[in-house]
């Protein structure tokens, strides 16, 4: 990449930062949460940040990132160096608490920010694809399950998966193949694409 492409990512995550598009519609104000570098070859695209990575500013900081890592096989400094990892969520900021967990990502976020966001991502060729909002946008997949099932209609470039939240336990009991047969391949496929091959 060249260096007036970096020059542009750059100038991209900051205006990113300052994002107050539907600052009225968020209950703790904006704080878009991301990570990307030039050189990343992995892409997550995610859903949203909890309270927790709202508080603390960095991406996947709670227990459903400590199981993310764990399904793809990397330690933190892998995981946020973003030269080797781009964390990309379907919303960038906290939406609020719902009657059943957090509140949808925003729809304002992903149109706005996204496809401008992958223009300069150009070495990525693993995407991880988690929860039903992203799969939605990325898969145009209804069910969630199902798109899972399918990984390898999508594998190598794309990678459909639940979310690793901690409260997300009975997915994978009901769904063994997943462990088996899915996170194997997966981590198979992210040391391939890490190590340049």
């Amino acid at each position: 990449m060249t260096a007036a492409a970096r020059d542009e990512l750059s100038a991209l995550l900051a205006e990113i930062a300052a994002c107050r598009v539907c600052a009225d519609s968020l209950p703790l104000g904006p704080r878009p949460v991301l990570q990307a570098g030039a050189d990343a070859r992995v892409l997550i695209i995610g859903q949203a940040p909890g309270i927790r990575v709202h508080q603390s500013g960095v991406p996947w900081d709670d227990a459903s990132g400590k199981r993310l890592r764990a399904w793809m096989g990397v330690d933190e400094a892998v995981f946020y160096d973003p030269q080797q990892v781009a964390l990309m969520p379907t919303g960038f900021c906290y939406p609020g608490k719902g009657a059943s967990g957090d509140l949808p990502p925003r729809p304002e976020c992903a149109p706005l920010w996204h496809d401008r966001l992958l223009a300069l991502l150009p070495r990525v060729d693993t995407t991880l694809i988690i929860g039903r909002y992203a799969m939605a946008r990325y898969l145009d997949a209804a069910n969630l399950t199902e798109a899972a099932r399918r990984w390898r209609d999508y594998a190598p470039e794309r990678w459909p998966l639940p979310h690793p939240s901690p409260r997300n336990r009975h997915w994978p009991r009901a769904n063994p193949w997943f462990e088996a047969e899915v996170l194997p391949a997966l981590q198979r496929r992210i040391a391939a694409t890490l190590a340049g091959r």
